[in-house]
């Protein structure tokens, strides 16, 4: 109700109706998302994030459930922690990711995209009910439970500490991928320091029926700090600029963590075969002409080009000739001051400073160089502050 009277246009994300952006008068979409960018990077932004899939695991053998589902490792993470975790197919091929955390010993809160969460959870059933009964482990959907804000943006922390005064919101004490519980706004929150906007971010959880009151505390308290409500586009426009992955948009069923430049997420040397793991080792996953993960630098900075555009080697058409990929996303970034894409290009990782071309179906060919697909603050120092 609340997205709603202040004006926030939807878009259909999964089964949820989510805002997407947020005009101002006559505001069109492409300036509320410049608009809402420079609010995050420069004050406070606020994304409801309610719709993440969430699921608690528990019982005394859920490390090694989660061991066997993630290709990355879960045997040492300390209560308290977060990690962020890829989950393949028994093809190798990403399913899904989101971040888990460790509530206690035997306690686990995992989120899922919000479209993939249904899914996830028949995952997680069938493998436990049909391969690995002998595992003490136990799941429960707690999706809407539990409501989620995430405030980004360099005034984060200013804006939480209004609202809270038994968390110790210190980088010293409270790290990037700590979370941590205590109270918001006089209600029972976890508080969760992940970010995938690049920004000092802080995730806040409170049972579902807190929230309409918790949200407007931190509008009460955010006005000097700039807050300001951002939608999926500019979520989208935000990840992408730090080359943060949506599954189902780079990834397309035929993706490896490997073609996602993901590698820093695959635990080969963990004891039990996790799913994917096998498919991952065979010669057709292994080959180095694979499609994979690239940023694309349009050579006309104001040129937003087309998602879903084919990409081709050679500047001169002629039918038919090789694709060696597509534009999986494209945006144009206030913060960059020009157009970037991400894309997905057989052997990208080898082609690095080369030109690649995009033709459209109106006779004309747009040129972009392939670089890096992190843009924006590679070393990560902005959400560790």
């Amino acid at each position: 109700a609340w997205h709603v009277e202040h004006g926030a246009k939807f878009e259909e994300v999964g089964q949820w109706m989510r805002p997407w952006y947020f005009p101002r008068g006559n505001e069109s979409m492409f300036d509320a998302v410049q608009r809402e960018c420079r609010a995050v990077r420069e004050q406070v932004g606020i994304l409801d994030a309610s719709t993440l899939g969430k699921i608690e695991i528990q019982g005394k053998d859920a490390r090694e459930f989660l061991n066997r589902l993630y290709t990355n490792a879960w045997t040492k993470l300390d209560v308290g922690k977060c990690r962020y975790g890829l989950m393949c197919k028994d093809d190798g091929m990403v399913m899904d990711d989101g971040v888990t955390a460790c509530i206690a010993e035997n306690h686990f809160h995992m989120t899922t995209t919000t479209g993939g969460a249904a899914a996830v959870l028949d995952w997680m059933e069938l493998w436990h009910q049909t391969e690995w009964p002998e595992l003490e482990v136990y799941f429960n959907s707690v999706t809407d439970h539990w409501a989620a804000m995430a405030i980004n943006g360099p005034n984060a922390r200013k804006l939480l500490a209004e609202l809270t005064d038994d968390i110790d919101l210190s980088g010293e004490n409270f790290k990037f991928m700590d979370w941590r519980a205590g109270t918001v706004a006089g209600v029972p929150a976890r508080v969760f320091r992940i970010s995938f906007t690049g920004e000092l971010s802080f995730e806040i959880n409170v049972q579902a029926n807190h929230a309409l009151h918790v949200w407007k505390a931190l509008f009460d308290k955010g006005e000097k700090y700039g807050l300001t409500p951002y939608g999926t586009e500019t979520m989208h426009v935000l990840r992408a600029e730090k080359g943060f992955i949506i599954v189902g948009q780079e990834t397309d069923g035929s993706m490896t963590p490997e073609d996602l430049g993901m590698q820093w997420c695959v635990g080969y040397k963990k004891p039990f075969s996790w799913i994917g793991k096998r498919a991952l080792s065979r010669p057709d996953t292994k080959r180095e002409d694979r499609k994979q993960l690239v940023g694309l630098k349009p050579l006309d900075p104001q040129l937003v080009l087309d998602e879903g555009a084919q990409i081709v080697l050679e500047k001169e058409i002629r039918i038919p000739m090789p694709m060696v990929g597509h534009v999986t996303s494209s945006y144009f970034s206030p913060t960059l001051g020009h157009s970037f894409a991400l894309a997905v290009v057989k052997g990208g990782s080898q082609r690095m400073g080369q030109t690649v071309y995009l033709p459209m179906a109106d006779g004309r060919v747009h040129a972009a160089e392939v670089v890096s697909p992190v843009f924006y603050d590679a070393e990560g120092a902005r959400h560790h502050v």
